[in-house]
């Protein structure tokens, strides 16, 4: 199987507001909008799309309509995370967890959308030398 593209779909009963903040935050831009979905890509890079869906839209099987996004962490991996946070903390965004570093090779803040699906906003740092074991060969992303 040669899968085209994966992104997300968050389900929500507040299409307009959602999409609204990750154009706002994450400079996302439709690529459809309508009342019940919007097809969002990172205004940078095409390769990154994600989708808000109302969660009552007849194209969700019965049984799973109305239930609303939960347990899920959105990963958004930025060039610049200290700067990204502090445009956060400026626009008022909720902050669950606050910009660290950890041991594992990523500098990275947690925050959340209206749903309350949480948002980590990482940047690659070099890892320990206790993680760095743990990588494989093919990840370059920590290369420094």
């Amino acid at each position: 199987m040669k899968i085209s593209q994966f992104y997300p779909v968050i389900m929500t009963s507040e299409v307009a507001q959602t999409s609204a903040f990750y154009k706002g935050h994450f400079d996302m831009v439709p690529l459809f909008e309508s009342d019940w979905y919007v097809h969002l890509q990172s205004a940078q890079d095409d390769r990154i799309n994600l989708a808000v869906l109302d969660r009552s839209h007849k194209s969700i099987p019965l049984q799973n309509r109305d239930q609303q996004a939960s347990g899920l962490l959105l990963n958004f991996e930025v060039d610049d995370v200290d700067a990204v946070y502090a445009k956060s903390l400026a626009e008022g965004m909720p902050m669950l967890l606050p910009l660290r570093s950890e041991p594992w090779g990523q500098r990275h803040f947690i925050t959340q959308d209206p749903n309350g699906v949480m948002i980590d906003v990482i940047m690659p740092i070099p890892p320990s030398e206790e993680f760095a074991t743990q990588y494989t060969d093919q990840t370059s992303a920590f290369s420094g």
